[in-house]
């Protein structure tokens, strides 16, 4: 593996003022050429026009992925069977800054969802909460997603019930974890003194399903839709992103939407050779080719976007961990294990293996050009942060040779480095648009439907007679048809 000098042009490119340096990648211009004409025979470019064009990409499903419409605020007609979606899609961004204006005297919002409901605002709402400059709304923002009562509880603790407003966010609103925290949250509303009348004002949805919505309890006025056509591990630009325009404003909410917009604005029309999450997507794939790479991590040194590395393991690992292709057939390649969190944390944790360890791990190092705070001490301690970040990544690649092998740094382990000149809602919005286009390339490369997760749902079929064995304090249970005998020991043990 051969490392250029970073100042060769071909290593360095920009969009949305976003930097991607590859030099530390160990791939040379002839190399580079011919990832390029392989992403053309596997026909990229034309699958991010067919991405953009509504196309049913999503061939198991049977609908476009059309996550892209969300953040589209120039409002270009965007086609579904002949049918422009954007008027639906702007009447949703009216109704969440109608809401913005209207929530006075609020004290807590309660966020129910889990996994690309629940990822996305919390990302954001982690990541924006000390943008210098930026205003909150002084509201309380919980997450409650986990099953385990203990998220529950926590929350409850602190929530003021008759000052609380709950945004219950599943695409099908038959989510066994969402649905069940629900329930726990109204009881405790009526436990709080709650009458009806303000716990239906207190109830919003954002859903697919606005029948089982209403069903549930919530007012019609208190439904807001996204569509079939939005993954849910996409649709933090939906409704679902309510949180961040609560928060901090629907303005803000805008930016992080335009950020989005130009990045994908970017992805559609550059030339693969100068197309950042194409590039990104051709790197990884390169080092699965070459090195067999089973994993690499995302590393930003920013401590606001500590959550990120959780949000990229869903969107990477849902979409494109699958063992067969479009056509039913094995993969040689697909994702590798996604880890990460905010450096110079990492440092301290795990990056002894990534620099002596027997596995090659491609990084993917994020910074940021400004400090996040206006403390006294911020430019001292960001100066800091940036040289840890330039010197790890120079010490992973070079390595350093020694006469004691417990010295030795067997370097030629490849990084790309990501600048943002600065960390808002824009770039905020930039960078997972960024990731999601480059894991959409990712697909398209290893002919891998990223848009679908079959396998998610099989646990979930399994858990049903479990949970019911389990419910019946039987410590005689035997292996059956949809628990097995290893299963049923464990439910007999539990039980006793």
């Amino acid at each position: 593996m051969h490392f250029e000098p970073s100042s060769t042009p071909i290593h360095r490119h920009t969009a949305v003022n976003v930097v991607l340096d590859t030099a530390y990648q160990g791939i040379d211009r002839a190399t580079w050429a011919h990832l390029f004409s392989e992403a053309r025979q596997s026909k990229l470019d034309q699958f991010i026009a067919d991405l953009f064009a509504g196309k049913h990409i999503n061939a198991s499903e049977n609908r476009p992925a059309l996550h892209s419409a969300l953040r589209n605020l120039h409002k270009t007609p965007v086609l579904i069977n002949g049918k422009d979606v954007m008027p639906a899609v702007a009447a949703v961004w009216s109704r969440m800054e109608t809401l913005c204006s209207q929530w006075e005297g609020v004290t807590d919002v309660i966020h129910i969802g889990i996994g690309g409901s629940d990822f996305g605002p919390r990302l954001a709402i982690e990541a924006l909460a000390y943008v210098p400059g930026i205003t909150s709304r002084g509201m309380r923002m919980h997450f409650l997603a986990n099953i385990d009562t203990a998220e529950l509880a926590r929350i409850v603790a602190r929530a003021e019930a008759k000052s609380t407003r709950v945004i219950i966010v599943s695409k099908s609103f038959t989510t066994l974890e969402t649905t069940m925290n629900a329930k726990a949250i109204v009881a405790w509303l009526k436990d709080s003194g709650c009458n009806q009348a303000q716990i239906a004002d207190a109830l919003y949805a954002v859903t697919a399903n606005v029948p089982a919505a209403s069903a549930f309890g919530v007012s019609k006025d208190n439904i807001y839709p996204f569509w079939d056509w939005v993954g849910g591990r996409y649709s933090v630009w939906s409704a679902v992103g309510l949180p961040i325009a609560l928060q901090y404003g629907f303005d803000t909410f805008q930016e992080f939407l335009a950020g989005a917009e130009a990045m994908d604005l970017h992805f559609k029309n550059a030339p693969l050779e100068d197309n950042l999450p194409v590039i990104m997507a051709l790197a990884l794939l390169h080092q699965q080719k070459t090195h067999g790479i089973t994993s690499y991590a995302a590393i930003p040194y920013a401590d606001a976007l500590d959550w990120f590395p959780k949000w990229l393991q869903q969107l990477d690992m849902e979409s494109n961990g699958k063992s067969v292709d479009r056509d039913g057939k094995p993969v040689q390649f697909s994702s590798p294990v996604v880890f990460g969190s905010a450096g110079s944390n990492a440092q301290h944790s795990y990056f002894q293996m990534l620099h002596q360890g027997t596995e090659i791990i491609p990084i993917d190092f994020i910074a940021v050009r400004e400090p996040m705070s206006d403390r006294p001490e911020a430019v001292s301690h960001h100066r800091i942060l940036l040289s840890n970040c330039l010197a790890q990544a120079q010490a992973l690649a070079n390595g350093k040779t020694a006469s004691n092998p417990n010295d030795v740094y067997p370097g030629q382990r490849p990084s790309n480095l990501l600048l943002l000149p600065k960390l808002n809602a824009f770039y905020l919005g930039a960078l997972l648009a960024l990731y999601e286009n480059r894991a959409a390339s990712l697909g398209a490369l290893w002919n891998i439907n990223s848009f679908d997760q079959p396998g998610v749902e099989y646990g979930k079929v399994l858990a049903k007679p479990i949970e019911k064995a389990l419910a019946s304090h039987a410590n005689d249970i035997v292996a059956s048809e949809h628990i097995d005998a290893v299963t049923a020991a464990r439910i007999n043990f539990l039980n006793s």
